[in-house]
């Protein structure tokens, strides 16, 4: 009796210790971000806006992650992303329980990963970081109208996305997003992009295309939440280098957008089109020079310069509009996880006139444009991260 008492006791000390085991072999993390602050927009269709708003630096967010070993370096892997409006408590990209990613896969440490759901395409996962507004300094920084999706105003829906393993400093990836329906081109999206890092330098390069996107409710780019131009055609690449050398980083990027019979931006209020024509393509060359300095562990600031030309092929005529934007900006971290920072943004627009609201300035992340070819915003705000 007392043999057999022993050896259940052992078996059920074995299972539960093997539980613990399997146990440690997965993981789920909770994390976030809160950005929330004061903004002051100097003109705003004629008149000055004070407000509150969230998710400049970064957009608030809470999150789960996770991973399973499943042996042999490979992984099962997740991530449930909820962005969210602080001010109200609203849900963001146009109301999505898991509007910022919501993907599964499986991640391999030889093959590199293959995912599957709502996910960032590869104009984000690489050529972004060597912008401003996609390493450090957010919303205002963003090139005019996010044209390039370097802030990534849109996720893409229905994806499947690879990513490689680091190969020597070198790393790449792709994306497909169906249309998800019988018309197999409606509405969808591919993209595929690199990096290259050595030291401290940092290469990328990236492309994307998106035919019709957001002509459907259940396709790549949603409608009424993600998309930044209505279009039938969106077409963005782009190349840029980022430059660390002791407490300063310099970086360098240049995009190309080309948008093909664009009725409207999400934007801004006005009409991008011609009273008395069509407007058959809208196209962006960027070109963006940004500097930061760490003074301190805690202390950094930093400066950007984009040169926008834009070229508006309409029925009437074509125009050449130049945009010149200017960001400034401070951060001071209180702790690891909380800091609070200073941002200022000015926009020119210049060159030819369109005739519609594309000639009227609009700094990212304005309330809306303005009455003039200026505008600059202002904002101070605080971050914390968990």
């Amino acid at each position: 009796m007392e043999i057999q008492l022993k050896k259940k006791l052992i078996a059920v000390a074995s299972v539960f210790a093997f539980a613990g085991v399997a146990h440690a072999q997965s993981t789920v993390t909770l994390y976030g971000v809160i950005d929330e602050g004061f903004n002051y927009t100097n003109n705003v269709g004629g008149s000055h806006v004070y407000e509150l708003q969230s998710g400049y630096v970064q957009g608030s967010r809470w999150g789960l992650k996770g991973a399973e070993d499943l042996g042999g370096g490979l992984s099962a892997i997740f991530t449930l992303e909820n962005g969210f409006n602080v001010n109200n408590g609203k849900l963001g990209q146009g109301g999505l329980m898991f509007g910022r990613q919501a993907f599964v896969g499986l991640s391999s440490d030889r093959y590199g990963a293959l995912t599957f759901g709502r996910q960032y395409d590869s104009v984000v996962d690489y050529l972004a970081q060597t912008t401003a507004n996609g390493n450090w300094a957010g919303y205002l920084f963003a090139h005019p109208y996010d044209n390039d999706n370097t802030d990534n105003s849109f996720r893409v829906n229905n994806t499947i996305k690879y990513t490689s393993t680091n190969l020597a400093g070198f790393q790449f990836g792709g994306t497909y997003s169906f249309s998800n329906s019988t018309e197999f081109a409606n509405n969808r999206q591919y993209s595929f992009g690199g990096q290259y890092v050595n030291g401290g330098v940092l290469l990328a390069a990236a492309y994307l295309q998106a035919d019709n996107p957001s002509a459907t409710s259940g396709g790549a780019i949603n409608n009424g939440g993600d998309e930044n131009f209505l279009a039938t055609r969106l077409r963005i690449f782009g190349a840029g280098i980022n430059y660390t050398f002791g407490s300063a980083t310099a970086g360098f990027a240049y995009t190309n957008t080309n948008i093909t019979q664009p009725l409207s931006t999400t934007y801004i209020s006005g009409s991008i089109l011609p009273t008395n024509g069509t407007l058959n393509a809208l196209k962006f060359q960027n070109f963006e020079a940004n500097f930061k300095y760490q003074f301190t562990p805690a202390f950094f600031a930093g400066i950007q310069y984009v040169f926008t030309l834009e070229k508006a092929e309409a029925s009437t005529g074509n125009s050449t509009p130049k945009i010149h934007s200017v960001g400034l900006m401070a951060d001071y971290n209180l702790s690891k996880r909380t800091d609070v920072y200073l941002q200022g943004a000015y926009q020119h627009v210049g060159g030819d006139k369109t005739g519609t609201a594309l000639d009227l300035a609009y700094v990212p992340g304005a309330a809306d444009a303005s009455s003039t070819a200026n505008q600059f915003v202002i904002r101070a705000a605080i971050r914390h991260k968990f």
